[in-house]
């Protein structure tokens, strides 16, 4: 069993909520490299040979097994650019667990792309949860630029859910579905942003199979002079159903842009888009704070339940 160091135990409390262990199918990537490794009786991870990465290959008795995968960069001004592509069986039942934090004491950026294939059976049922997270006391910039490409074959459903709730300085995440015969699709995405950070989110989700849906939502808060970029869009190439909703609070000197996108492009594709932008509730503040709470204990219950 690798030994992990106490600034790695750390960030992993906060980028893997279900608990990194060193037990069944894992990875653990660490500056570049991996700290440590397992397999189980159904899931393989094996190193890619012509780049930075990991193939991890999930077969069809796979019945509701975790594989955590997590990333931690903690030496400044280091870039890790990694491929990992995800071949999933059918029928395979299976949470993947993975995420990123950066704890950056120096003064140059550090930076992780992290670019991600899923290869999702007929019938296969997938969780993927991402966490970003970014600490450390130097100026250098903490960078998580995540790639997620997901191709569902039929009857195949795939549940999404990101959170990048404090720390980092900057983010561009693009997403790329395909989805088939009957397919289903989830997204919950979750962010914060304070200070001078910056997020942008990029998604496409092309309906290709008729019968196939899509539920896609969007949360985030925006304080100080942070700025958000979200771009979710829905094309509907077959008999198909998709909603897109995104909500965000904005507050202080902070910029938020919803652009939510639909395109029909069969005559049965029923595609709905929400987008709503605001502050915070003047009446939810004024009740927390006769329980005797300040403005700022209130404004943080807000934004958490908001969130969840």
């Amino acid at each position: 069993m690798a030994e992990i160091d106490k600034v790695t135990q750390a960030i992993l409390k906060y980028i893997d909520e279900l608990g990194f262990r060193q037990e069944g199918a894992f990875n653990l990537r660490h500056n570049g490299a991996a700290l440590c490794h397992g397999n189980s009786d159904h899931v393989k991870i094996v190193k890619k040979e012509d780049k930075q990465g990991i193939d991890v290959y999930i077969d069809g008795d796979t019945d509701g097994e975790q594989v955590h995968i997590p990333v931690v960069v903690d030496a400044s001004g280091f870039t890790d650019r990694v491929y990992n592509d995800f071949h999933i069986e059918d029928g395979a039942n299976v949470v993947i667990v993975a995420g990123c934090g950066i704890h950056n004491s120096g003064h140059a950026d550090s930076r992780h792309d992290g670019i991600h294939s899923f290869y999702v059976g007929k019938g296969a049922n997938v969780t993927y949860k991402e966490n970003h997270y970014g600490e450390g006391e130097g100026d250098g910039a903490r960078i998580l630029n995540p790639v997620t490409r997901i191709f569902m074959e039929e009857d195949s459903v795939f549940t999404l859910d990101t959170s990048q709730i404090k720390g980092v300085d900057s983010t561009k995440r693009e997403t790329e579905v395909s989805l088939g015969k009957n397919s289903r699709l989830f997204v919950v995405e979750k962010l914060m942003t304070h200070g001078k950070q910056t997020a942008e989110s990029n998604m496409k989700v092309e309906l290709n199979g008729s019968g196939s849906s899509a539920q896609i939502v969007s949360r985030s808060v925006a304080k100080e002079s942070s700025s958000q970029i979200f771009h979710p869009a829905a094309v509907g190439n077959a008999k198909c159903n998709a909603h897109i909703q995104c909500d965000s609070i904005i507050m202080d000197e902070a910029r938020v842009r919803s652009i939510p996108e639909i395109d029909a492009r069969h005559l049965d594709a029923a595609i709905i888009h929400e987008a709503a932008i605001g502050r915070i509730n003047d009446e939810q503040l004024v009740k927390l704070r006769t329980l005797g709470m300040t403005e700022e204990e209130a404004e943080s219950v807000i934004i958490e339940a908001f969130l969840n």
